[in-house]
């Protein structure tokens, strides 16, 4: 028998010292009510993440549920301002409580505890990983259902989220330029590397309607997330549209008098429907 190096990943002894891999979940506040976690995801930014999680806890709200937002994209938070929040975040000393808005949605993001809304996060990957790890940690959370606004892409901060807090499923959402395919791919492989279950695909931007006719006019093709979707056996949840009137009542802060039902068929999946 060689020499212990107590490195077990490289040793295929089995030996007292042998340990099994050790969780890195971590435990919510033990205030908190939580009942499913779900993420929200995306290969690359600017695809409208924000914009399906935010209309994904307003549509579950509508449903009478207990519906929250903890925004993970810490360098570029944008949930707050969709909401028209914009005060600081409050606590006892110990824990922090999440800002509601005007229908109750529970939230707690980065910009929630700026000075100032408008100041620049410049902190490092460790850094930003232990806040978000904070948010699931140290608020006091009452929701029937979690949704994690995660930031683009496959890094540090995406990496810490699907270890430390228990998602029970992700959501994908991509737009429908020739790259969906690789993009998907991406945030598809990193879920099964970490065994998280994928409720299906979200496609944004997908049309626009002609406002006098109806007509769908597809600025950039039609097909390209429903044939990402069917090679990796994935429902297509939803093809949102781009809609002035979405954007306008986002950029006002009232996200939540939007009446639009395309994410109908994505809140069915979240309630295992």
């Amino acid at each position: 028998m060689s020499e212990c190096t107590h490195d077990c990943s490289t040793c295929g002894e089995s030996c007292g010292e042998r340990q099994e891999p050790q969780s890195l979940l971590k435990e919510a506040n033990p205030e908190s009510h939580i009942g499913k976690v779900y993420g929200v995801v995306s290969g690359k930014g600017g695809v409208g993440k924000s914009m399906v999680t935010s209309q994904l806890a307003v549509t579950m709200r509508r449903r009478g549920f207990k519906t929250g937002i903890l925004d993970a994209d810490v360098t570029g938070p944008s949930i707050p301002k969709a909401f028209g929040i914009h005060e600081r975040a409050k606590g006892d000393g110990q824990s922090l409580l999440p800002a509601e808005t005007k229908t109750g949605i529970e939230i707690m993001s980065t910009n929630l505890l700026l000075e100032h809304e408008t100041d620049p996060v410049i902190w490092r990957g460790p850094v930003i990983s232990g806040v978000v790890q904070q948010f699931w940690t140290d608020v006091i959370w009452d929701v029937d259902y979690l949704f994690v606004d995660m930031p683009p892409g496959t890094g540090d901060v995406s990496l810490s989220v699907f270890q430390s807090i228990p998602l029970d499923g992700i959501i994908i959402v991509a737009s429908p330029q020739d790259l969906v395919g690789m993009v998907v791919e991406k945030a598809v492989k990193m879920a099964e590397m970490m065994e998280i279950p994928i409720l299906g695909l979200v496609e944004n931007m997908s049309y626009v309607a002609c406002p006098d006719c109806g007509k769908k006019i597809y600025l950039f093709g039609e097909g390209k997330t429903a044939e990402a979707a069917a090679r990796h056996s994935l429902k297509l949840l939803a093809q949102m549209p781009v809609d002035p009137a979405l954007a306008a009542l986002t950029d006002a802060g009232n996200i939540e008098d939007f009446q639009g039902d395309w994410l109908c068929a994505a809140a069915d999946a979240v309630e295992g429907k």
